[in-house]
């Protein structure tokens, strides 16, 4: 395809992205001419929207994650590279598990359109995936990055998920809501004006929606599973000492290249009447360590 079979001409679409503040107006403009697929209408459309601030992905259809295509679309939230860290930590525990020769039950909660549940379920390591959110929107498009073998739901939080389940979860993860509300303000304006507060709005200090997932947790997870939930730096230390209350093993896991963080926990059984990862003053050791 060439710039002229759609009407505009590529030099024109950079200039007027540039002129918007786009810093990477040359990418944008190829892959908006490629997401016109000869529209000439269609392209003015998608460089009049993007010129004006809408993101750069709805208007693609699509974002690249973790080396998948996950389709997205207007007024949901759009996954970032830091939530690859996620992926990955939850990936890990999956081949933990494959080496005891074991498939997972896996839960992603305030899954969106569901990112990381697809790149879980590439793994070829799961034998039931349930990925639930409170948007009905978000969870048409988690539908679409998903394989029919998935099930995804919608509702809040633990709610949708089959009775059954309880007990029997390996993996719990989620990238709940951790901007504390009065932050949403000094967000981009991509992300406060045109994705779902719900999405971004985690109460007064960011971590209101982590303490719901955690207080539940232990009751859908197996012995030895793990929930690990993305936070914001300063979220992190707030959603360790919650899981530390709910009695987990917790791990913060940091990648400063990507500015992400990761907090798992495990529950810890007692053994005989002792708990050898509590602390004297009751608390439990967070490791944090960096990838």
């Amino acid at each position: 395809m060439t710039s002229e079979s759609v009407g505009l001409d590529l030099s024109e679409v950079v200039a007027r992205l540039r002129a918007a503040g786009c810093v990477y107006a040359e990418d944008e403009a190829t892959l908006l001419l490629e997401a016109a697929r000869d529209d000439a209408v269609g392209l003015e459309r998608l460089v009049s929207a993007r010129a004006a601030g809408a993101p750069l992905e709805p208007l693609l259809g699509w974002v690249a994650f973790a080396g998948l295509r996950i389709a997205v679309g207007p007024g949901v939230f759009v996954p970032r590279v830091r939530t690859e860290l996620l992926a990955e930590q939850a990936l890990a525990r999956l081949d933990d598990l494959a080496q005891s020769g074991g498939k997972a039950v896996v839960v992603e909660l305030c899954c969106g359109v569901a990112a990381v549940a697809a790149v879980l379920q590439r793994s070829g390591q799961i034998r039931e995936l349930y990925a639930a959110d409170i948007d009905p929107v978000a969870v048409g498009y988690a539908r679409q990055n998903l394989t029919d073998s998935a099930v995804a739901l919608i509702g809040d939080l633990y709610d949708p998920l089959p009775a059954a389940l309880h007990g029997r979860v390996d993996v719990i993860v989620a990238n709940a809501p951790y901007v504390p509300t009065e932050a949403i303000t000094l967000m981009p304006r991509e992300a406060r004006d045109h994705e779902p507060h719900q999405a971004l709005d985690g109460g007064g200090d960011g971590a209101d929606v982590h303490r719901r997932i955690i207080a539940e947790a232990p009751s859908w997870l197996r012995a030895g599973g793990h929930l690990l939930i993305e936070t914001g730096r300063d979220q992190a230390v707030i959603t360790a000492g919650e899981m530390r209350q709910a009695g987990f093993e917790v791990e913060v896991v940091i990648d400063d290249e990507r500015d992400a963080t990761v907090t798992v926990g495990s529950p810890v059984r007692p053994i005989h009447g002792t708990n050898p990862w509590l602390n004297d003053d009751g608390g439990r050791d967070t490791p944090t360590r960096a990838v």
